[in-house]
């Protein structure tokens, strides 16, 4: 399910405490999820102060499909081999196109853009039809 899918719900949590969730793909490699968010966006904001986060992938349906909730802890990416790898996956997924510079990823536009991985801490799977829930965690 986390290698499929293309959207995610990154949610994060302000300064004030208030929650900050926002659509964004994500690519699952190596056993976590990676993101990449805008350097000036709200997310990255978030995530420099508070790095617990969580990532949302589903159906919007209610008798079919499986709705995902992955939390953990979200870590900057900044190996340009790593960061090369990532920019394949995006491209051969999502057909978006990175370069790497300063340790980030550059859109052909000039937009840079943070890398983070998202280890999962846990992960709860409902299932619809029939209803199921099931709970994963993992070893800190």
């Amino acid at each position: 399910m986390l290698s499929a899918a293309e959207m995610f719900w990154l949610s994060t949590v302000r300064r004030d405490g208030r929650p900050h969730v926002t659509p964004l793909p994500a690519i699952w490699f190596e056993g976590t999820l990676h993101i990449s968010v805008g350097r000036h966006e709200q997310k990255a904001k978030n995530l420099a102060r508070d790095s617990r986060c969580a990532l949302t992938t589903g159906t919007n349906q209610l008798r079919s499909g499986l709705d995902v909730v992955v939390e953990g802890t979200a870590v900057r990416i900044t190996d340009r081999s790593r960061l090369l790898r990532l920019a394949a996956l995006w491209r051969s997924k999502l057909d978006w196109h990175f370069e790497i510079c300063d340790g980030a990823f550059r859109d052909p536009a000039g937009r840079e853009g943070l890398v983070f991985r998202l280890t999962p801490a846990k992960v709860l799977a409902f299932g619809k039809a029939p209803f199921t829930q099931t709970r994963f965690r993992f070893p800190a």
